[in-house]
């Protein structure tokens, strides 16, 4: 596909051998062109509003026509894959493109089928993508000309208007979000990994973009089930996907060396600049989006666990990146608190992100997936519940956003903190250490960690102005009540009192 993409001038080579491409108009998902088509499979069970919106069978039908009439013209690119690691829960996937460079990210994001699989491979789902053609917009009742659609009746995804290839990895695990939940099978927005503790030395890490997902998941000390998309059965958990899809803006070897190594030939990069003459990624750039990305398979990370899968995780991890600069760099749970905090899904985008924004902006997505969720986020708030309580692991908020101030005003957490804190709570060097609950957030903090200065454990104790760290929290712990009222009446009362002060 590499070779195809190349002669077709969809893309060029980088030094390091990766197929560096440009995602035209849209360098990011588009989820406000999201849909689900609503008939008598979607029509009780769908999660409708802001994040499904619905489509008639009609006009998806008109949409499929108009795309197939579209790629009929036109030479074809097909993968033929799975969804889900674990074999007895995994989704067969036919991905059929029009871009060459489409079907090596499918490639390299999905599960590859060895040739003895291929030989009887059934596609349970297919996904097309015209990317290149308009949807039609208004005149077909639709918000824009890009337009994101699944059927789930007959198994279709349909892509149009929109080049860049998150999407077909998003559209898939909503797909999984969908089907895995109403078999009692808990899909989740998170990383995974296995150490060598013994029997259960998994965890997951949750956390929405720029928090920290994959780079603290990519530990050279334990082996990789998956960087993003994770499911959670009876049988323990294995990773939806077959490859990695990271962010790569200021992306070094010194920081990120199991990343940085394994883009090479067989992986992708999105929206990166290259030096003319040595074909050098400049990953400090932002000329094009600051959402630079790379997709390599999974077994491009050293150590890999192939499968990808694991035994119930014995520790879960929720990363924040918190621009008030009020909460801990870690923090212990109880399981009231966690279901809280997953409900709630905090982080916090910063001045400069967004168009008039000019003060650190909390963002709750239920779930830490908020646009990937065809089900009420209930559903899978209460599956995360009953797998907590049956497998008792331990629960972690990790802060990896700003101390000593808020954001213009304190500085970022340090990547060997996060990693510090991290450890000690895989390693179980904080099982031993005395705790203080936070008085506003309720969460336990650990008085001492391995690796970590006492009195960045304290947030308010990094502040220069104590007074203005207390008007922060409890401007932040408002936010956070809330955003929780939406779900509030489906909750338990242990969950909402753990909401805070």
């Amino acid at each position: 596909m590499a070779e195809a993409a190349l002669q077709r001038n969809e893309g060029t080579l980088a030094d390091n051998g990766a197929l560096v491409v440009k995602t035209g108009a849209f360098t990011g998902r588009s989820p406000l062109d999201k849909y689900v088509v609503r008939d008598a499979t979607t029509e009780g069970d769908v999660w409708w509003g802001s994040v499904n919106h619905p489509v008639s069978a009609a006009v998806f039908d008109q949409l499929l026509d108009k795309a197939l009439a579209h790629l009929s013209k036109r030479q074809l690119y097909v993968f033929d894959g799975y969804a889900g690691a674990a074999a007895s829960e995994r989704l067969g996937l036919r991905v059929i493109t029009e871009k060459a460079w489409h079907a090596l990210f499918a490639t390299t994001l999905f599960i590859r089928p060895s040739d003895r699989e291929l030989a009887r491979h059934h596609a349970d789902f297919t996904l097309i993508n015209a990317g290149s053609l308009p949807a039609g917009g208004a005149a077909l009742g639709l918000r824009s000309d890009v337009f994101v659609g699944i059927d789930f009746t007959r198994r279709i995804v349909l892509i149009l208007g929109t080049e860049y290839a998150g999407e077909m990895k998003k559209a898939i695990f909503s797909v999984m979000n969908y089907l895995l939940p109403r078999k009692g099978i808990l899909t989740m927005h998170c990383s995974a990994n296995v150490g060598a503790r013994g029997a259960g030395d998994s965890a997951l890490f949750f956390g929405l973009s720029g928090t920290g997902k994959t780079t603290l998941s990519a530990d050279p000390a334990r082996a990789l089930i998956g960087d993003d998309e994770t499911a959670w059965s009876d049988g323990g958990i294995f990773n939806i996907e077959g490859g990695c899809y990271a962010k790569c803006i200021n992306l070094s070897r010194e920081s990120e060396p199991q990343i940085y190594d394994a883009i090479r030939f067989g992986s992708v990069l999105e929206n990166v600049v290259l030096d003319p003459a040595t074909r050098h990624v400049d990953y400090a750039s932002a000329a094009i989006t600051e959402n630079t990305r790379a997709t390599y398979p999974v077994e491009f990370i050293p150590g890999a666990a192939i499968p990808s899968v694991g035994p119930h995780p014995r520790t879960v991890v929720f990363l924040t990146a918190d621009a008030f600069g009020v909460l801990p760099p870690i923090a212990r749970l109880t399981p009231a608190l966690a279901m809280y905090h997953y409900i709630s899904g905090y982080t916090a985008k910063v001045a400069g992100t967004e168009a008039g924004v000019t003060e650190p902006k909390a963002t709750f997505s239920p779930c830490f997936g908020g646009p990937f969720l065809p089900l009420h986020p209930m559903r899978y708030a209460k599956l995360l519940g009953e797998r907590l309580s049956q497998h008792g692991a331990s629960c972690w908020l990790v802060n990896t956003g700003w101390s000593g101030g808020p954001y213009g005003a304190g500085s970022r957490m340090k990547i060997g903190v996060s990693r510090a804190v991290v450890a000690a709570a895989l390693s179980g060097a904080l099982d031993g250490v005395s705790f203080t609950p936070d008085p506003v957030f309720k969460v336990a903090v650990p008085d001492e960690c391995p690796g970590v200065a006492r009195e960045l454990l304290k947030p308010r104790q990094t502040w220069s102005d104590r007074n203005a760290y207390d008007v922060k929290a409890r401007e932040l712990a408002a936010l956070f009540k809330k955003n929780f009222e939406q779900y509030a009446a489906e909750s338990s009362p242990e969950v909402r009192a753990a909401g805070p002060e």
